[in-house]
């Protein structure tokens, strides 16, 4: 065992006897035995086809649609459930507080009516248009930090399905859950009419089947995700059937179509349940991982249901093309067949399993009771075939028995080996932080330059594969050449032990066994990485810690049953190409087609990274692309490249790789293959803008003026092209504070911007009282946002305390619990038609305030006391013409901080 690791080329002892193999006397032999550039060339193209071939299986490869014919009574139908999506896509955006949400909220209730009417016989289905009172969101984590959501007016379909003679199943529901409402800037066919438009059909389908349940299947449709998961967040605390609820299942979408991925699960019941039962599925604990570690800045309704509702469940999202997220290209035409078919066959499924089976309904009640989360699991899937599922406790336990069993088989190996295995050990290690550290620098410098020489800093999101060869062809060039100069320092210190140990070897045979042994211990390098990061992935708990499991295990047991021998004396021989291929053929299939999906997300990520338009480098976008290829190529490659070195491909290597990232630099820098197209465009908002915070003794009239600000990195040089009659002015120096979320790059034009808008709409601060009593002082702000029913509010916490919040004399918003970012607190409102808009602030100022006196501001930011957007989802005049203008290339992108169309800013200062 000991010997498997040290292989036919560990070090020697000073104590082995000098001995020569035949295999290795003669010039004839090394030719003989070298590898070809051909070859070397051919096992890079298996590895990199294979890999593809697997991200086009596991994530690509979708059922045949079906339609209602093909489905039957009981079935699920992609058809029928498109027809639902069609007509939500066709309002056109339909955010909260607008009459097209007002028209999707009453098709789904339609259709559900429909449904009820239609239902098994023995089945009973209630139906219900629930209208939620005003509520406080206070969840902290994640994206709410420091803020407070309060809403009203909300409306949500909700459809309970339970067997007519079991009325114990009232009592136990299963939750579905999506949302029908959308951003104003996007139609939302994927995020989320898909997710409603299944949802319809699976109710659809469990109708049929629910006489034979245990437990009842709740389907609710809510509105208000979008303004900070405010619809999930009235049922939860507000409906009377929230009690009944023991198990939820979100269903999202972060793209459009491809395959809903299990990428959130509570429990490992929970995952064995739906491993057991879906057709098709597809399942990732990595991206689990991601999500809940922030890297994504972004929330599901799931978060509520776990947090607030205290519940056990699933959290499924469509991600192909996320850079259409949010955006006017969330359109149906980029919806796959199968996409729909995917994802309800999987989940009627498991609702029929989970509904009928007394064992899952028990498991969920315990799991509530005992706090979600308990039972945590790893799960993933392979090749979408087969999804595996096993508790994190075992998976702990195995990884430390590997952990330990691979220390004692190094530790064992480099006594065995002494102080030259040491140094060969030491070099090896060497050889990773190098190869890591050139591969990391040189796609680095890519990404830094790539702004200076394109139009677009960031040029290959709407082409994702150019990154193969801008930043794929410097990274695994740069591995190569930083594990080269690890194999030349191995190669030195070898020469030194053997030219001691065996004096008697001719420097050819000398030279060719330091190759040998050099190439071996490189090789193993691998092992060493990947046991680095499963400790560490071990120790944090990370679930995607068995991808680093299959890189250690699969490599040294194919090397172990290859290579390996018990002969100390034998000199080493040339790495067997079968090693290479046994080695890689688990990694590949378990975690390829995962790599390059995290990649693709992340590259669609880029045109919205900047969340505070201007705030971030232009070349930021790039490094993080390029860091993440340079680390994927690093980890991948490793075993790969260490067949290289003794070979006749060093050269070739490299100038194919050049080629590749010239021809690549060649396509962007041109505009050949353009940034951005109609399909996957760049974030580009327009905002009419009425600011009365520069009113002041001289100036009594607001100041009105349109801005333009991208989310995604860069200048608008080639947007302004077409708009030079509209007079914009762009700079670092047009920072406008949209109440904490800031354009801090953008550019401005005052001219035409005083139409579309009155002076009636402008919200009022007005200042009650300002008094101390006791050494505190208190000061009562009446707010009226007029009519504006979607706002935002900061106070600065610098000055203040806390503060409450009145609506009609009941207290919204109590004392306590108030979080801030950069020393604001921010409040924001969403609600319907018939949301209040006159609100009473109360703020309690800190110690050192305890007068009304003129005193210094601590920080010109922080010079207002609070900061007050209230939003209208208008286009006017001047709007309208900017964004007539704008290359069909840029699109709006929606968030819940982000402004409408229309927006007043308004503020008091800290010396009131």
């Amino acid at each position: 065992m000991c010997r498997m690791l040290r292989g036919r080329g560990s070090s020697v002892s000073t104590r082995e006897k000098p001995k020569v193999d035949e295999a290795v006397k003669t010039n004839e032999d090394y030719g003989r035995h070298r590898r070809t550039p051909f070859l070397l060339l051919g096992l890079f193209i298996v590895f990199l086809h294979g890999s593809w071939s697997v991200y086009r299986v596991q994530f690509a490869n979708l059922p045949l649609p079906l339609n209602a014919e093909q489905a039957g009574k009981r079935g699920f139908s992609e058809a029928s459930a498109l027809e639902h999506v069609k007509y939500l896509a066709g309002l056109g955006p339909h955010p909260v507080g607008s009459d097209s949400l007002d028209l999707a909220v009453q098709y789904v209730y339609a259709v559900a009516d429909k449904i009820k009417k239609t239902a098994h016989w023995e089945v009973d289905v209630q139906l219900e248009l629930f209208h939620s009172d005003i509520g406080v969101n206070h969840i902290a984590g994640g994206l709410f930090n420091g803020k407070t959501m309060l809403y009203s007016d909300l409306k949500h379909v909700i459809l309970r399905v339970v067997p007519k003679y079991l009325p114990q199943a009232e009592e136990n529901l299963i939750l579905v859950s999506s949302h029908i409402d959308t951003v104003s800037t996007t139609e939302g066919a994927g995020d989320c009419s898909s997710c409603v438009g299944v949802m319809l059909e699976l109710a659809r389908g469990v109708a049929q089947w629910a006489h034979g349940f245990k437990s009842g299947v709740l389907f609710l449709f809510n509105t208000g995700e979008e303004e900070g998961l405010d619809g999930a967040h009235s049922f939860i605390t507000q409906h009377r059937w929230r009690n009944s609820v023991r198990f939820a299942i979100d269903l999202e979408a972060m793209g459009i179509s491809g395959k809903s991925t299990l990428f959130q699960g509570t429990d490992h019941w929970a995952l064995e349940s739906f491993a057991a039962v879906a057709k098709y599925p597809s399942a990732q604990i990595a991206s689990q991982d991601v999500f809940q570690s922030g890297a994504i800045k972004s929330a599901t309704d799931f978060q509520i249901y776990q947090e607030v509702g205290g519940l056990p469940g699933l959290d499924f999202a469509y991600t192909d093309m996320t850079s259409v997220y949010h955006t006017k290209n969330d359109k149906m035409k980029h919806l796959k067949p199968g996409s729909l078919q995917h994802i309800g066959e999987n989940m009627l499924a498991f609702l029929l399993h989970a509904a009928a089976s007394p064992k899952f309904m028990k498991d969920a009640i315990q799991a509530k009771q005992e706090g979600s989360g308990q039972n945590k699991a790893v799960f993933f899937d392979i090749l979408g075939k087969y999804m595996v599922v096993y508790p994190q406790r075992h998976a702990t336990m195995f990884h430390n028995s590997i952990i330990f069993q691979s220390l004692l088989i190094w530790g064992t190996s480099l006594l065995m080996g002494g102080r030259p295995g040491l140094v060969s050990f030491g070099i090896s290690c060497l050889s990773i932080v190098l190869m890591l550290t050139s591969s990391v620098i040189l796609s680095v410098v890519v990404a830094f330059t790539l702004p200076h020489i394109c139009s677009f800093p960031v040029a290959y999101v709407a082409h994702p594969w150019l990154v193969v060869g801008l930043f794929g062809s410097p990274a695994l060039l740069g591995a190569f050449i930083g594990q080269h100069i690890g194999f030349i320092i191995l190669k030195r210190h070898l020469k030194h032990v053997y030219s001691r140990t065996k004096p008697g070897l001719a420097y050819n045979v000398l030279d060719h066994i330091v190759n040998l042994e050099a190439e071996r211990w490189i090789f193993k390098s691998g092992f060493v990485q990947w046991l680095i990061v499963l400790i560490l992935e071990t120790y944090l708990k990370v679930g995607s810690s068995y991808i680093a499991l299959i890189w250690l295990v699969s490599p040294a047991f194919a090397y172990g049953l290859m290579e390996a021998t018990l002969s100390p004396a034998r000199s080493p021989k040339q790495l067997k190409v079968v090693t290479l291929v046994l080695a890689l053929a688990a990694p590949v299939v378990s975690s390829a087609g995962l790599v390059i999906r995290m990649v693709v997300i992340i590259i669609g990520s880029i045109v919205r990274i900047d969340r505070n338009p201007g705030g971030l480098p232009d070349w930021l976008g790039n490094v993080v692309v390029s860091v993440a290829i340079a680390v994927v190529i690093c980890f991948t490659f490793v075993y790969l490249l260490s067949y290289v070195h003794i070979s006749g491909a060093k050269m070739t290597l490299g100038f194919l790789l050049c080629i590749f990232f010239g021809l690549a630099l060649a396509l962007v820098s041109s505009g050949i293959v353009p940034a951005f197209t109609e399909d996957i465009a760049r974030s580009v908002n327009v905002v009419h803008v009425v600011d009365t915070t520069t009113v002041n003794s001289r100036n009594t009239e607001p100041s009105s003026y349109v801005t333009l600000f991208s989310n995604t990195p860069g200048k608008l040089t080639k947007e302004l092209v077409d708009l030079r009659d509209e007079e914009f002015s762009c700079g670092m120096n047009r920072t406008i504070d949209f109440v904490t979320f800031t354009m801090k790059y953008g550019c401005l034009s005052y001219e035409g911007s005083n139409t579309g808008w009155s002076k009636s709409e402008v919200p009022v601060l007005n200042l009650e009282s300002d008094s101390v009593t006791n050494d505190a002082r208190q000061t009562i702000i009446s707010v009226d946002t007029k009519s504006s029913t979607r706002w935002t509010l900061a106070i600065n916490k610098q000055e203040i305390d806390d503060f409450t919040v009145h609506v009609d004399s009941g207290n919204l918003v109590p004392l306590g619990n108030k979080s801030e970012i950069d020393g604001w607190h921010t409040i924001q409102f969403a609600g319907g038609k018939d949301s209040p808009t006159k609100f009473q602030l109360t703020l309690f100022w800190s110690s050192n305030a305890k007068d009304a006196s003129q005193r210094q501001v601590k920080s010109e930011v922080h010079s207002f006391l609070v900061k007050l957007r209230t939003d209208v989802n208008r286009v006017t005049p001047k709007v309208g013409r900017v964004l007539e203008k704008l290359p069909g290339w840029c699109a709006p992108f929606g968030k819940s901080t982000s402004p409408y169309t229309l927006a007043f800013l308004t503020a008091l200062p800290v010396n009131i």
